[in-house]
């Protein structure tokens, strides 16, 4: 079939409009891909910005939380300084009441050897007698099990004390009924406030355990 002039000129122009078009779409394909690249940055951005803050609010929180854990040991080892303090000038008349006669007490005893040591807040003592006082703000049964390891090494550390009767006393500010008989069960005496002044809360029919 013959092609005249006019036809060929419409045919052209048919495809530059189609070009057009087809331009105009691809360019708008292209802003809109640009478009969504920008605001994939901007995401981007913001995730790390979000990231980085949440880092630093995390970092801030361990260092409150590491702050307050030194303001509570601080707090703690006070307080069992306090009890110290409230124990020390009782011990030898509390224990002299029970028959126990002892006339000297040795305050922060610190040990040292090769093959270990240990640590006594209050040694009471006479010349047949000696009494290892654990002092806690509150006293749990770990507190006492740990005790009860000490007392047992107290005379391989200390062999001065080798001829002597050892005996343990656990005290506390904060003292639970369980804790106080798991400590009687062992025979260990249990010192404890009441009101203004400490008192040792075993009966008269306890007898402690002899290491």
């Amino acid at each position: 079939m013959a092609t005249t002039a006019d036809e060929v000129w419409q045919l052209l122009g048919e495809l530059i409009e189609a070009q057009k078009e087809t331009r105009k779409m691809l360019d708008k394909q292209a802003e809109e891909a640009e478009k969504s690249r920008q605001q994939a940055d901007r995401d981007r951005q913001q995730a790390e910005k979000s990231r980085q803050q949440a880092e630093k609010e995390h970092q801030e929180t361990r260092r409150q939380i590491q702050q307050v854990n030194q303001q509570i040991g601080k707090l703690g080892n006070r307080l069992g300084e306090f009890v110290e303090w409230q124990v020390r000038p009782t011990a030898i008349r509390l224990f002299q009441e029970r028959g126990i006669d002892i006339h000297e007490l040795h305050a922060e005893v610190s040990v040292n050897r090769p093959d270990g040591g240990l640590e006594i807040d209050l040694l009471v003592v006479n010349d047949t007698e000696a009494i290892l006082i654990e002092v806690k703000s509150k006293l749990t049964q770990r507190d006492v099990d740990e005790h009860l390891e000490r007392l047992a090494k107290f005379k391989q550390f200390m062999p001065r004390y080798r001829d002597v009767k050892a005996l343990g006393a656990v005290a506390g500010m904060i003292v639970t009924n369980e804790v106080v008989n798991y400590a009687y069960r062992k025979g260990l005496f249990v010192l404890a406030q009441s009101g203004e002044s400490v008192i040792i809360l075993n009966d008269a029919n306890f007898q402690p355990q002899v290491w």
